[in-house]
């Protein structure tokens, strides 16, 4: 069959503000009665045959459609044409030209019989499925936005209301700066990893509760016994701790006349003396957890003033687990505070007697040249490593990553061993999206979390465990870095006077 085209080349009037380009549109197909429907096609049928340029084959074609019921259905089909025969167009005509062309359907299919309603079996269906369809999407809508404390669960049981999710992987020689001695830039780079800990909703939940790149913070494992401002500030603070560590550790490891200098004597965490079957939660404190809190500064101990850490072993010297001594303290954005606190003795074998917290190493680095490490905002210790590699790999030529990008987490202490970190799966998500050939993670991590951190890098980056700085550039030697020959450059170095 065919259908009738009609080319309409237009002349804008005054109130044309659209393209007047030529335009192909179909042939009205409406009107509002059936007497008006025949009219308007047979004054089209004659005004296009005294066309000189138009071509007509059949003129059954162009005869008057049928009325009544086919032009109602048509006027349910296309509503918007309803009113055409009395809209007043924008662009004005100025030739008209009809010519037959082929199509496989027809524009307005011809309904012969009568019109069905559909039947009451498919009616019943659509009101139980458009129910549905919003009970989904308001179960959607709603989880978006309930806070995840009221269903949520970590994988310990607790509730949860953060998730720790990946974040970036940055390079350090980008935040590393010095100039007293000459600096060797490398190819490769050592990245520095980082995650988040956002508060989630219970549909953030529900999509992340089964990945093993996610995990689940209840507000006792985010922030312990501190409130939000005391954990970002003593964050802020073992982030300080951790670059002086990486610049001692670094300049000492290449001969550098370096020292460190004891700091404050601050609480990083309260002795445990009893956690639950599966270890993951404290159910009985040291007493010293009544009075003091992680990023308290001892001040004074039974009257005697504190400057160092080494200030406290004479102290404690002849006391007894039970006796009870003062202390004097100030807590960050509280002031001074004083309180009684019952000794217990060490877990560790020696017996000791002690207060009841683990020290946060506030030692600072004296240096033979000033070393700049911009932190920004992160906190944490966890880029210690990386830190200290990336100072040795600046500091002599070659290159100690072979080339290659490598990304490092793990804290870094005096002597050179490498503590554990938090988020190493989240860290290992962000490394593997970065890119990266190998990750030098803390040994001290056991064989379960380094086992997930395998599961989550796959068969694209490399898990390299390590327990110290030597085996750190050891392990670096098995990918083509020089750390195995690095001397001792920096002996006999004289600061500039």
């Amino acid at each position: 069959m065919s259908v009738s085209r009609t080319t309409v080349k237009a002349s804008p009037n005054d109130t044309t503000v659209a393209s007047t380009a030529p335009i192909t549109i179909a042939r009205p197909l409406l009107a509002t009665t059936a007497q008006r429907r025949r009219t308007t096609e047979v004054r089209s049928w004659r005004k296009a045959s005294r066309s000189p340029s138009s071509t007509v084959t059949d003129r059954r074609d162009l005869r008057p459609s049928r009325a009544g019921a086919v032009l109602a259905l048509a006027g349910l089909r296309h509503p918007a044409a309803i009113s055409a025969t009395i809209a007043r167009p924008a662009i004005q005509a100025e030739a008209v030209v009809s010519s037959p062309s082929d199509t496989r359907h027809e524009m307005v299919p011809v309904t012969t019989g009568e019109v069905r309603a559909p039947r009451p079996v498919h009616r019943a269906w659509a009101v139980p499925l458009a129910t549905l369809g919003l009970l989904a999407l308001a179960t959607i809508l709603v989880a978006s936005v309930l806070p995840a404390s009221l269903r949520a669960e970590n994988r310990a049981g607790a509730e949860a209301e953060f998730a720790l999710v990946p974040a970036d992987a940055d390079p350090v020689a980008d935040r590393l700066a010095f100039d007293a001695v000459e600096r060797y830039r490398a190819a490769g780079q050592f990245l520095f990893v980082t995650v988040r800990e956002p508060e989630i909703t219970l549909l953030d939940w529900w999509i992340g509760e089964s990945e093993p790149e996610v995990g689940f913070l209840s507000r006792q494992d985010k922030f312990g016994t501190q409130t939000p401002d005391q954990q970002r500030q003593f964050s802020v603070e073992m982030m300080r701790s951790a670059k002086e560590t990486a610049e001692y550790v670094a300049l000492e490891r290449l001969g550098f006349p370096a020292e460190i200098i004891p700091g404050d004597v601050i609480v990083n965490n309260l002795v445990c003396l009893e956690a639950n079957e599966a270890q993951t939660e404290c159910i009985e404190w040291a007493p010293s957890d009544e009075l003091l809190d992680p990023g308290d500064k001892l001040l004074k101990v039974d009257g005697v003033e504190l400057e160092v850490l080494d200030d406290l072993r004479p102290i404690l010297d002849g006391k007894q687990p039970g006796d009870v001594v003062e202390i004097e303290f100030e807590r960050p954005g509280e002031g001074t505070r004083t309180g009684e606190v019952e000794l217990i003795a060490a877990n560790d074998g020696t017996g000791r007697t002690i207060i009841g917290f683990s020290p946060f190493d506030t030692a600072t680095a004296k240096l033979p040249f000033d070393v700049d490490i911009d932190s920004g905002a992160i906190g944490g210790p966890s880029a210690g490593l990386a830190f200290t590699l990336t100072l040795i790999d600046e500091l002599t030529p070659g290159e100690l990553t072979g080339g290659r990008r490598v990304a490092v987490t793990g804290t870094i202490r005096i002597d050179g061993t490498v503590g554990g970190i938090g988020g190493l799966a989240q860290k290992v998500s962000a490394v593997r999206q970065l890119g990266a050939d190998v990750f030098l993670v803390p040994a001290e991590q056991g064989e379960q979390d380094i086992a997930l951190a395998r599961q989550v890098a796959g068969d694209d980056l490399d898990i390299v465990p390590v327990a110290n700085l030597d085996e750190a550039l050891a392990a670096l030697a098995e990918y083509g870095g020089n750390g195995l020959e690095l001397g001792r450059p920096g002996e006999g170095y004289e600061p500039a006077s």
